[in-house]
């Protein structure tokens, strides 16, 4: 069984200031160990739940040199491989070869929402709202669109209360979650201690393996209209003249395409 470990870090247990995932501060070397030993307990989880071959992706852009590049090497379980990636959904070799299930870590509440921990949708200060055909998302329904496009379904999401609601909402009831936090607020939450969430994650991981038809894979449907908000005009800027791409308003863009992969690609990369 080939299991791909997707993982973001404002969703670990012990996480709930920006300094604790952001480059060069000092309490990101923190926030590197918490987050690394959840993602161990995953694998140490899909191990024990039948994986033959896991890869961990890091989709955490902590800023500089440490874009994707989060996780702390030494401390990785050595029965995986990871991937440092220089654009986050930039990597899609492991999906394209076949993956049975997908596993996500550490996972954060969509942009907007008021006890999402760290809430936001892939950059705090330019993205206000994502939809894809008319459904707002968040960094879940990013990931979840990304494996389902080459049909691969997410079977666990970890993180705060927030997104796990978030994620069996846009998944289903089939899905396995495991609550590490209940937010207080965008910056203080009421949380396990890390050893109690590693124990939960690891257990999830394990039993969200036991049906691998649980979870169909996500796809926003075809074709395929994805639709962004900016919190300023001069943030789309960047966007705006790339095929398929149509301004839509003064902080409105839109990429449509055949595929959700198509519209992404088009307009992200």
């Amino acid at each position: 069984m080939r299991v791909f470990v997707i993982s973001d870090m404002e969703g670990v247990a012990g996480i709930v200031k920006w300094e604790q995932t952001t480059g060069g501060e000092k309490l990101y070397e923190e926030g590197r160990v918490l987050y690394t030993e959840e993602i161990n307990a995953a694998v140490r989880g899909a191990r024990a739940g039948g994986a033959t071959e896991i890869v961990v992706m890091d989709c955490h852009g902590a800023g500089k040199g440490w874009d994707f590049n989060s996780l702390l090497p030494e401390l990785l379980d050595p029965h995986c491989e990871f991937v440092v990636q220089h654009e986050w959904t930039e990597y899609t070799g492991f999906l394209e070869e076949g993956c049975d299930a997908a596993l996500f870590v550490g996972m954060h509440a969509m942009a907007g929402t008021g006890e999402g921990v760290l809430s936001h949708t892939v950059s705090g200060q330019a993205w206000h709202n994502l939809r894809f055909n008319g459904r707002v998302v968040g960094e879940t329904g990013i990931n979840a669109a990304l494996c389902g496009h080459w049909g691969c379904p997410v079977l666990l999401v970890t993180g705060d209360r927030a997104v796990c609601r978030e994620a069996r909402e846009l998944l289903g009831g089939g899905l396995t979650t495991v609550e590490v936090k209940q937010g207080l607020g965008q910056f203080s939450a009421r949380q396990l201690v890390p050893a109690k969430a590693r124990e939960l994650i690891e257990e999830g991981a394990r039993a969200a393996l036991r049906d691998l038809s649980a979870v169909q894979p996500y796809d926003p449907g075809r074709p395929c209209e994805i639709e962004i908000d900016f919190t300023q005009p001069h943030r789309l800027q960047e966007y705006a003249n790339r095929k398929g791409v149509e301004v839509t308003g003064p902080r409105t863009l839109v990429s449509r395409a055949d595929d959700w992969w198509t519209a992404w690609t088009q307009f992200y990369f």
